[in-house]
């Protein structure tokens, strides 16, 4: 049976490029603001089911939940070489922790027919949980590794894998389905985007944004739903490979996801500036940092 490989992956904010400008009065972070890019540890998990692939043969879908705007990064898995991409999206999803996030995921993956592996990051960088992953196993009920730094090798029902431990790491093996969650620390750089797939997939078509494009022709809502709907039903399979999927696609009831299925919420929000309070010149000459050298052994900072 040949083989399908699932990615979990997520739009997050740049975090590296927060400033002041970036932030609201209640502290929170203004994503408007900030550029939209994928997720790093997202990305090697695409690298490593690409790999997968290209020595094993099979499928790569790369499923993502969030708004019409997150099918960036699915063109993005288009371009590298994935096959397939779902969007998860509806707003019955908005306000999701990370319990209610793992139940979309989980029921989405449900409707995926034979998951040998899913591979998804330890974490995602605009909220450092490292929960979701986890999460998801657990609802499928399948096997779990954490951690993952490489996959050795895949046999009949089985993976065998490389993991990060405290000092040195593991080498485990386990059954198939497995979900695996990844680190960008990892050897699974990211491959470049091919020139060969922008082109085939330059035109691809997702749902949400060919209804914005006729709503911004002044085609009335209703009939824009139809007409786009229509139109991504009548284009060739290469050009409409972003499926778009809410919650009557995947069955889920709305009472488990979004702020009514979220039992975690923030309570506060605490903005923390730090200030310099004292700072001394040292001159760039062997005296200046001679001295500067013995008043940090003085202090018990260097031994």
């Amino acid at each position: 049976m040949e083989k399908n490989y699932v990615v979990l992956a997520k739009q997050v904010p740049d975090t590296k490029k927060i400033t002041g400008k970036a932030m609201k009065d209640d502290g929170t972070v203004n994503r408007a603001a900030l550029p939209a890019i994928f997720n790093p540890d997202d990305l090697c998990a695409l690298e490593m089911a690409l790999r997968l692939k290209d020595q094993y043969g099979g499928t790569v879908t790369v499923v993502t939940m969030g708004p019409p705007s997150a099918t960036e990064i699915l063109r993005q898995s288009l371009y590298r070489g994935a096959d397939r991409c779902i969007l998860l999206t509806d707003r019955k999803f908005a306000g999701s922790d990370t319990l209610a996030t793992s139940m979309v995921l989980s029921y989405a993956l449900k409707k995926i027919k034979n998951i040998s592996i899913i591979l998804c990051g330890r974490q995602a960088i605009d909220g450092d949980t490292a929960q979701v992953g986890p999460q998801v196993a657990e609802k499928l009920g399948v096997a779990q590794i954490s951690y993952v730094q490489e996959i050795l090798n895949i046999k009949k029902n089985t993976v065998k894998i490389k993991r990060i431990i405290e000092n040195g790491y593991a080498v485990q093996e386990a059954p198939m389905p497995i979900l695996m969650t990844c680190c960008s620390t990892s050897d699974a750089y990211a491959r470049p985007c091919s020139a060969k797939n922008i082109q085939r997939y330059k035109k691809v078509a997702s749902y949400s944004e060919t209804v914005q494009k006729y709503m911004a022709d002044g085609t009335p809502k209703e009939e824009a739903f139809k007409a786009a709907k229509n139109y991504i039903e009548s284009l060739p399979k290469e050009r409409s490979p972003i499926e778009e999927w809410d919650i009557s696609t995947i069955e889920l009831d709305e009472a488990l996801c979004g702020l009514g299925g979220s039992p975690t919420w923030v309570k506060q929000i605490e903005s923390v500036v730090l200030t310099a309070v004292d700072h001394k010149h040292i001159p760039a000459t062997n005296e200046g940092i001679s001295s500067l050298v013995l008043e940090l052994i003085d202090d018990h900072i260097l031994d």
